[in-house]
């Protein structure tokens, strides 16, 4: 039988770990705010009435494609672009194709500083190996201007959050219905989460402080694992209409 991703890639590793997704979920909803075609999620409305779980569908169906088979993972990025051809029509407009590359960017970037931040520096194999994995979505969704490997890739990435990126009324709207949705608690660790992944670009945009209040307890969180208290700490910082979901992300096939 085979595999979309290989079953002893780092990418599985790293889809396989519910920690790991969610900060590259915290990365790209901090990012997410910021694209400049951001409105055509505001478009159908589900993003503003519903962000963590719009933001959640978008990593649910990319960890689905790593650990399917090649033909259900083809299905599953087929599925996806005729959800957005649909709400092409409905507008009557074409999303654009950057707006396309933006995502996909956004979750290659996110898998590497996510696992960088919890477990370990990637070494070039991986990076690349990384790389190929959502280029091959890419391709699939017929994207245009795709960077053939990881080194060509990450100029086009720079100039990406040089030009792609502002803070708009979509922006402020968006990081409000977080705080709405998450409570000022949770949303305050979001954000803390948020500037241990996201790019300075990001952080400059976004207006966010220097200090990082969240870094000194990553080190504590990494050893709550040997302790096997992970779990508590998650379910304590998560809404439980989300901690079901989550805890099946850690099921790796």
């Amino acid at each position: 039988m085979e595999y979309f991703v290989a079953r002893d890639s780092v990418v599985r590793r790293i889809w396989g770990r519910s920690d790991i997704i969610l900060f590259i979920f915290a990365g790209a909803s901090a990012e997410f705010a910021l694209n400049k075609a951001v409105d055509w999620l505001y478009f159908t409305g589900k993003l503003p009435s519903d962000p963590l779980g719009r933001l959640f569908s978008t990593v649910s169906y990319a960890r689905e494609i790593v650990f399917s088979t090649r033909e259900d993972a083809l299905s599953a990025i087929d599925k996806i672009k005729n959800i957005h051809q649909v709400v092409e029509q409905d507008r009557g407009g074409k999303i654009p194709d950057w707006a396309y590359r933006d995502v996909l960017f956004m979750l290659i970037y996110y898998s590497k500083a996510a696992f960088e931040l919890l477990e370990r520096k990637m070494n070039p194999s991986e990076k690349e190996e990384l790389y190929q994995v959502f280029y091959q979505v890419g391709k699939r969704m017929e994207l245009k201007e795709l960077p053939v490997n990881y080194l060509d890739w990450l100029p086009v990435r720079q100039s990406h959050l040089e030009h792609d990126l502002e803070n708009s009324h979509y922006s402020i709207d968006l990081f409000k219905q977080y705080r709405k949705h998450l409570g000022t608690f949770r949303y305050r660790v979001l954000i803390e989460a948020q500037k241990l992944v996201v790019p300075k670009r990001v952080i400059s945009l976004l207006g966010f402080s220097s200090l990082l209040w969240l870094q000194p307890a990553v080190p504590f969180y990494k050893f709550s694992k040997q302790l096997r208290l992970d779990g508590l700490i998650k379910n304590l910082l998560l809404p439980s209409d989300y901690q079901a979901q989550i805890q099946a992300l850690d099921v790796v096939s």
